[in-house]
């Protein structure tokens, strides 16, 4: 088994923590994931050793995508309280 050891910044909250398992879960074949966004990383259980640009650019696609919808539903709700 290889143990991948990633470092993400920008996790904040358990859903953060999930979004990235599950990013890693259905792109990579992978044994176990844990995130922990109190330690900014993103440990991953596997047999095979895991091409580590394809995780990154996984990776950053999901959190471009997620900062681009709480971005788009920050927007709605101020325009929706200022009415």
């Amino acid at each position: 088994m290889i143990e991948t050891v990633l470092k993400i910044d920008g996790m904040s909250c358990g859903m953060c923590e999930s979004h990235i398992n599950d990013v890693i879960r259905n792109q990579f074949k992978v044994k176990k994931v844990k995130s922990s966004h109190r330690k900014g990383q993103t440990i991953i259980i596997s047999e095979e050793k895991l091409d580590h640009s394809e995780l990154k650019n996984a990776i950053s696609i999901q959190v471009t995508l997620f900062w681009i919808l709480q971005r788009t539903k920050h927007y709605k709700t101020e325009n929706i309280s200022k009415k």
